[in-house]
């Protein structure tokens, strides 16, 4: 069953996945951020910020999770 974001959550996300052919982009991504909370996604180049951003944004579609 889905979990229901609450009052306090900005974004909440369980178990995303994204891969481009063979190759896993994201896996089993969770992550929780409250309502005014700022964060940082900061990693190499490749490693799938961009496309996380993208897929919270539903500007792309993720496999599952």
């Amino acid at each position: 069953m889905a979990e229901l974001i609450t009052e306090d959550q900005a974004i909440k996300v369980r178990g995303l996945n994204k891969s481009y052919g063979d190759f896993n982009v994201l896996k089993s991504i969770s992550l929780d951020v409250q309502r005014g909370e700022k964060i940082v996604l900061c990693g190499p180049s490749g490693s799938g910020k961009s496309t996380l951003i993208r897929c919270i944004n539903r500007l792309e579609r993720h496999d599952s999770g």
